[in-house]
């Protein structure tokens, strides 16, 4: 699928606007991560839209990650959707594998500081990437086990039932207010879960993970609802760019209006917050879906975007690790050179961002270089 030019690098045609979009996602990320890292690691002001929401609301960070969630429900059908209309066994053991595998990176990724040093603080359970291989899981063993009509039925039953169940009475006695920070049962599971909150993302009495378990919930109908688009998808039926974006407008409008009764959050991935962000991620797809994914050869500055693009998307989950291993390089003393010399006349948020592109071009050449040689590391 895709262009005729292979410009992935990994000697087949594939969905580009998949490709693209996800590795666009890993790039946000990077982008949000780096940036917080200026702003507490260098004590530079920084660009609000770039760091997440405190709570309810929507900044441009709280995009990415939810996009990159999507886009793993997308790549099921494409990846699985042979073996199961060939009615070939399919390996549940190498999904549920493949899910164990993404968690224990992400475990290890989550406590670096604590392998190095545990009377640092405390360890940590979740984090991005366990989140990312329990949704995978799930989605991909629903793929298998039930037809789309059935996974549909799912997808709305968690997302309806996931509002009264965070407004419930707290399980540790704080009262509820969907609206305070910390305030809901979700977020109090989390702490009488993993012992008073002490091992948790954010500490102290009204603490609570932004990847915790409860808030899985919604992140599985997050994956399916990129299933369903990856079915679509594979049909491939013409005006399907504009089919995807009136779905990804319907989304936007319904996660809005329920937002004003169930706020859209994204440290419980509240059900507003799904359909807000999946609207939003559908409507990019569906423009680089009308753009790239036409047989033809693509040139000039297209060609370069979809370069930079696929060298993160068809490697995404090793970029996103790399930046881990590696993400106090932007406050390196030698990348805040730039930064130190243009914030006068610049100003510190555009100059803060000097130091974030030119980290993400490190790790550009990284990804690209395994593109080219065809490489794929798979987790």
């Amino acid at each position: 699928m895709g262009g005729k030019a292979n410009i992935s690098g990994t000697g087949r045609q594939r969905l580009l606007s998949l490709d693209v979009l996800r590795g666009l996602t890993v790039v946000g990320m990077i982008l949000v991560n780096s940036t917080a890292a200026m702003k507490y690691g260098a004590e530079a002001q920084v660009f609000p839209l770039l760091l997440h929401a405190s709570w309810d609301g929507l900044a441009l960070a709280d995009l990415v990650f939810p996009g990159f969630l999507m886009m793993v429900g997308v790549a099921i059908p494409l990846a699985l959707g042979r073996t199961k209309q060939g009615g070939e066994p399919a390996d549940k053991n190498a999904i549920l594998w493949r899910a164990a595998r993404l968690f224990l990176l992400g475990f290890i990724i989550s406590n670096l500081y604590w392998f190095a040093d545990s009377s640092s603080g405390t360890w940590r359970l979740f984090g991005v990437l366990q989140r990312i291989g329990m949704v995978y899981a799930a989605c991909a063993l629903l793929f298998l086990a039930c037809s789309p009509k059935v996974r549909l039925a799912i997808l709305a039953a968690i997302l309806v039932l996931y509002w009264p169940l965070t407004l419930l009475p707290a399980l540790d006695g704080l009262p509820n207010d969907i609206w305070v920070r910390g305030h809901n049962f979700v977020a109090s599971f989390d702490r009488v879960l993993l012992g008073g909150g002490g091992h948790n993302y954010v500490k102290g009495p009204e603490g609570y993970d932004p990847e915790g378990l409860l808030g899985t919930l919604p992140a599985i109908a997050h994956g399916l609802i990129g299933v369903a688009i990856g079915e679509y998808l594979l049909r491939r039926s013409a005006g399907s760019a504009r089919t995807l974006a009136l779905a990804g407008g319907g989304m936007l409008v319904g996660g809005i209006a329920w937002g004003f009764v169930f706020p859209v959050v994204k440290d419980i991935w509240s059900s507003s917050f799904v359909l807000v962000t999946c609207g939003l991620t559908t409507l990019a797809l569906a423009g680089l879906h009308a753009w790239l994914d036409r047989d033809r050869e693509l040139r000039g500055a297209t060609r370069a975007f979809v370069i930079f693009g696929t060298a993160f998307g068809i490697n995404a989950i090793a970029a996103y690790a790399l930046h881990e291993f590696t993400a106090m390089v932007p406050t390196w003393d030698l990348m805040l050179v730039p930064f130190r010399a243009l914030r006068g006349p610049l100003g510190d948020p555009a100059a803060a961002l000097v130091p974030v592109v030119l980290y993400i071009a490190l790790i550009f050449v990284c990804v690209d270089y395994l593109r080219r040689r065809q490489w794929i590391i798979r987790i």
